[in-house]
């Protein structure tokens, strides 16, 4: 376990996380353009989204859809499971409210880009590369979590919302819940990664070999193994620490039971997540990646979704709790905690 913390953490991309945290605390000069920091965020989900659909296409080559379907199956299981239990966490345990409750599900039950990228890079050093298609799984739990949990909220205060929204003349319930659901398909982390997917899935596919070589240059640019994505993730976290620091005093806000909802949490859905993937048929690697995307928690997809359809849920609460608090330790100590997970489950 010790050997596993160190190699995840002395290794450049947390520690960039970790300066960024720093800087900020002792009120440091370091500041990334807005510009650079939404650039780098399109570059990543399109590396993500494109090379999934490569190596979802290589893997259909090879064993047509035989191993693939199972780790599906089990994502979207998981899209669908983990919002419900986080609801009910804190619903029942945490006694917030109903919007709140659903609101920050809806930030749990999504993913992580870059908690995939950190992950699977800590895999790559530690010699157990994960299967080539997870970067798809990664698209696939994307939208379904935040979609459930916005049913969710907006069923259990149905009538309340029906009968605010008649009293103000603002759009019934059900038109905000399907422009809160167009909202995150067609919102920027989605349209990116899956369609990214489907052009890498595509390209592969229908290409010659000859023309796959000539292609070459241009899947060493979107290569999440490569030395440009790596680099740019560096700097992403950077940022991502930056923005970390600034709301550490937020903690003090959403209280100790948000604290650790934000730790434990993770740690039960990374452990029914391993499983799963063990029994899906994922490699050590797999499972461990596998483990951190559904173990984290969207900072990207989730908000502007939440805000749409659940106007009255405190944002303080779910975006500190998913960035100041679960982003955190799943890059510092949960990747090496799920990686003793699979280990002990007997992924190899």
């Amino acid at each position: 376990m010790l050997e596993s913390l160190e190699r995840n953490l002395l290794t450049p991309i947390p520690l960039c996380f970790v300066l960024g945290i720093i800087c900020t605390r002792i009120h440091g000069g370091i500041k990334i353009p807005k510009e650079l920091y939404l650039s780098i965020s399109i570059f990543l989900l399109m590396s993500i989204g494109f090379i999934g659909g490569h190596e979802l296409a290589h893997e259909y080559r090879l064993h047509g859809i035989g191993t693939v379907w199972k780790p599906a199956l089990a994502t979207l299981f998981l899209g669908c499971l983990t919002p419900v239990l986080c609801y009910i966490a804190l619903r029942y345990a945490g006694r917030l409210s109903i919007a709140d409750s659903a609101g920050i599900a809806a930030h749990y039950g999504s993913t992580s880009a870059v908690t995939y990228a950190v992950a699977n890079s800590f895999v790559e050093h530690s010699h157990h590369p994960a299967n080539s298609f997870l970067p798809t799984l990664v698209t696939i739990l994307e939208c379904p979590g935040i979609a459930v949990a916005l049913v969710l909220g907006a069923w259990l205060s149905g009538k309340e919302r029906a009968k605010k929204a008649k009293e103000s003349g603002v759009p019934q319930r059900e038109s905000r819940l399907m422009e809160a659901l167009y909202e995150v398909v067609t919102g920027q982390s989605i349209m990116l990664m899956a369609g990214l997917l489907v052009i890498g899935f595509v390209a592969t596919t229908f290409l010659s070999e000859s023309e796959i070589i000539a292609f070459d240059p241009f899947y060493e640019f979107f290569n999440t193994k490569g030395m440009v994505f790596k680099g740019l993730l560096c700097i992403f976290l950077l940022e991502m620490g930056l923005v970390a620091g600034e709301r550490l005093s937020d903690l003090v806000k959403v209280g100790p039971f948000l604290l650790m909802f934000g730790i434990l949490m993770p740690l039960f859905n990374g452990f029914i997540a391993s499983y799963l993937g063990h029994m899906a048929g994922l490699n050590l690697g797999g499972c461990t990646v596998f483990s951190a995307i559904v173990a984290s928690a969207s900072y990207i997809a989730a908000p502007p979704a939440v805000r749409l359809t659940l106007p009255e849920a405190n944002p303080t609460l779910s975006i500190t709790a998913a960035l100041a608090i679960t982003f955190p330790f799943n890059i510092a100590l949960g990747i090496p905690i799920y990686y003793e997970m699979a280990r002990w489950l007997g992924a190899t």
